[in-house]
């Protein structure tokens, strides 16, 4: 009678280890698809606290439809009225599904709309707008992509609510729909009233 072979044991754990592995995976995705919890509801350590310094340059060569250049960004441009900020670029492909929803959010009376244009060529960021529109009151250039990293950015689109004192209210990542504008609307508002109840 011959004796087993010495790797048998360790081969059959190499062939059952994934199974068990993908089964924890499996069960912790679907637990958490249960709990109700948004998975765009990504937590940020910058909620509750002042945006942090920065002063980008506009994108070069953008202009509103008058012909006017639309001014770089700069962190003291976000306070005295509740801004919303997006962080997008012409590679982004949610970006362009979201786009028209910005466009409809510009219109809203009273909502200041302002963009980072995220680890994008300038001729690039002013084609995508050309293209699709300018919600923007202001846009600023982050070819380096450092001003999205002080603002904890995961990845783009990400949205920022921004109180008129210049304190990150929320932060949605992903993409405005028309399913959670009704929702982004309400924290807009929400802002505003935190910020006067102060």
């Amino acid at each position: 009678m011959s004796a087993p072979a010495p790797h048998s044991g360790r081969r059959s754990l190499l062939l059952i280890l994934p199974l068990v592995t993908f089964a924890v995976l499996a069960g912790a995705f679907f637990l958490r698809l249960r709990s109700g919890v948004d998975p765009a509801a990504l937590p940020s350590a910058l909620v509750g606290r002042p945006v942090p310094d920065f002063a980008l340059p506009p994108v070069e060569g953008l202009a509103s439809a008058d012909g006017k250049p639309v001014p770089g960004l700069s962190s003291a441009d976000l306070k005295g009225v509740v801004t919303v900020l997006n962080v997008w670029a012409s590679w982004c492909a949610p970006c362009q599904v979201e786009h028209p929803m910005l466009m409809r959010l510009a219109r809203e009376p009273g909502i200041r709309l302002v963009g980072i244009d995220y680890k994008d060529a300038p001729e690039k960021g002013r084609a995508f707008l050309a293209k699709h529109g300018l919600p923007f009151q202001a846009v600023g250039s982050d070819v380096s992509g450092r001003v999205g990293i002080d603002l904890g950015v995961y990845g783009v689109p990400e949205t920022f609510i921004i109180g008129p004192d210049g304190v990150i209210r929320d932060k949605l990542v992903g993409i405005v729909t028309p399913e959670n504008l009704k929702d982004v609307l309400e924290k807009i508002r929400r802002a505003g009233q935190v910020a006067s109840a102060r």
